[in-house]
């Protein structure tokens, strides 16, 4: 049976992964919601 204390214990986050959340969280992206949001928008007021 796996033992989850013992597993957390050898647990080391990928320095790769934690860079790349780092970037993601400062960049200023569009997301779906925002492009759908958009186009309603538009359709909306034309």
């Amino acid at each position: 049976m796996i033992d989850f204390d013992e597993e957390l214990k050898k647990f080391h986050p990928s320095p790769e992964v934690e860079d790349a959340e780092s970037t993601i969280r400062t960049l200023d992206v569009t997301d779906m919601v925002d492009l759908i949001v958009h186009l309603e928008e538009r359709t909306f007021t034309q």
